[in-house]
C-alpha cells in the first residue's frame, strides 16, 4: 500500500517524464501518466505537477480527484487547467513564473531587431547572392506598448529601456508612475495608436480572449509592428491576416497562433511581413530543469507547511502582482 503523499505528474509525448524527481520521490509516491491515465493517477493524489502544461485533459479526469490538494502548473500560462470546476474547488494553484521572463524578453528584443533593421529580408538577399545597400530603422526612440504586467511584461519593459526605447503598458488597473512601464493604461484602444511596436503577453482570461481584433488593429499605426508571446487566443486570426493584407500595420512577429499547431495551408504562412516561432520564445537550454527545480523547491515549502511561491488567484486566472 502506498505510504505518504502521493504526487501525480502528468506528462506526454512531446513532455517526456522529467528524471529530475529524486528530491521529490524520496519523500513522496510519484505516479507518472500520460493524459490516457490521468483518472487513474489522480485516485488519492495529495499533489498533481503539469509537467505537460499544454495538456486538456484535466477536466475530463477531473472526477478523479478524489483528494487533491495541491496542483502546480509547469509554466506561466494556466488557462489550461482553468476550468469552473478547479476553480471551485479549494485545491491551491501554482505556476513556475519567473522561469521564461528572461527568455521571451531577449525573443521579443531580437524580433523587434529583427524588423527594424530587416534581417530576414536581408537572408533572403543572401539567398539569391543580391549584393543590395539598404538603409534601416532605429529601435532607439520608438514606442513599444506592453500588454500584460505581470513579471514577464516587466522584464521585456527593462530590456527594452535598455536599448533606448519608451515603454508604455495596458493593464488591469491605471496608474502614472511605475517603475518598469512608467505608465500603464487601462484602456487598450486609447494606447494603440501612439505605438511603434506592440506586445501581447497578457494571460488567457475571458477577459482577454479576442482582445485584438479589427478595431484594435485598426486602431494602430499603419507602419506598427505587433509582436505575441502570450496566447493566439487573445487574437481574432482572420482580423490579423486581413490587417496585415491590407496594410492596416506592418508586420508581425507570432510566437503563439490560434489554431496552434499553424495548419500548413494557412495564410499567415505567406505572409512576408510575418515572422512565425512554434511557441518556444521561452524555451531556453535547460529549461525542463529548471521547471523542475521551481515545483521541487515549492514541494519543500508543502511538506513543511509553509506558504508556496507563485500562489494563482484562480477567479483572475495568474499570480496577482
Amino acid at each position: 500500500m502506498e505510504q505518504g503523499p502521493v504526487v501525480t505528474v502528468l506528462h506526454s509525448d512531446s513532455m517526456p517524464a522529467p528524471d529530475l524527481m529524486a528530491p521529490v520521490a524520496s519523500r513522496a509516491v510519484v505516479r507518472y501518466a500520460e493524459a490516457s491515465e490521468l483518472a487513474r493517477a489522480l485516485r488519492g493524489a495529495d499533489v498533481l505537477f503539469v509537467y505537460d502544461f499544454l495538456t486538456r485533459a484535466l477536466p475530463g479526469a477531473w472526477h478523479a480527484a478524489d483528494r487533491l490538494r495541491w496542483l502546480h502548473m509547469g509554466a506561466t500560462g494556466v488557462d489550461p487547467v482553468m476550468f469552473p470546476e478547479l476553480q471551485a474547488s479549494d485545491v491551491l494553484v501554482t505556476n513556475t513564473r519567473g522561469v521564461f521572463d528572461g527568455a521571451i524578453a531577449e525573443y521579443v528584443l531580437g524580433q523587434i531587431l529583427g524588423f527594424a533593421k530587416d534581417l530576414p529580408g536581408s537572408l533572403r538577399l543572401q539567398q539569391r547572392h543580391e549584393w543590395r545597400h539598404r538603409e534601416s530603422e532605429r529601435v532607439a526612440g520608438a514606442t513599444a506598448l506592453i500588454v500584460g504586467t505581470g513579471s514577464i511584461g516587466r522584464t521585456i519593459a527593462r530590456l527594452l529601456h535598455a536599448v533606448g526605447m519608451s515603454v508604455r503598458a495596458v493593464g488591469r488597473q491605471a496608474r502614472a508612475t511605475d517603475p518598469d512601464f512608467g505608465t500603464v493604461g487601462d484602456d487598450l484602444y486609447a494606447e494603440l495608436p501612439a505605438a511603434d511596436y506592440v506586445i501581447a503577453i497578457a494571460p488567457l482570461t475571458p477577459q482577454t480572449r479576442n482582445m485584438f481584433d479589427a478595431r484594435a488593429f485598426a486602431a494602430m499605426k499603419p507602419h506598427a509592428r505587433f509582436v505575441n508571446v502570450g496566447r493566439g487566443e487573445l487574437v481574432v486570426t482572420d482580423d490579423l491576416v486581413a490587417a496585415l493584407s491590407n496594410g492596416a500595420i506592418s508586420g508581425a512577429a507570432l510566437d503563439v497562433v490560434n489554431p496552434e499547431p499553424l495548419p500548413a495551408n494557412h495564410p499567415l504562412w505567406d505572409l512576408p511581413n510575418v515572422h512565425i516561432t512554434p511557441h518556444n520564445s521561452g524555451d531556453f537550454i535547460g529549461w525542463r530543469r529548471e521547471i523542475v527545480t521551481v515545483f521541487t523547491e515549492n514541494f519543500d515549502k508543502w511538506l513543511a507547511s509553509r506558504p508556496l511561491a507563485n500562489v494563482v488567484d484562480k477567479k483572475l486566472g495568474y499570480v496577482p502582482g
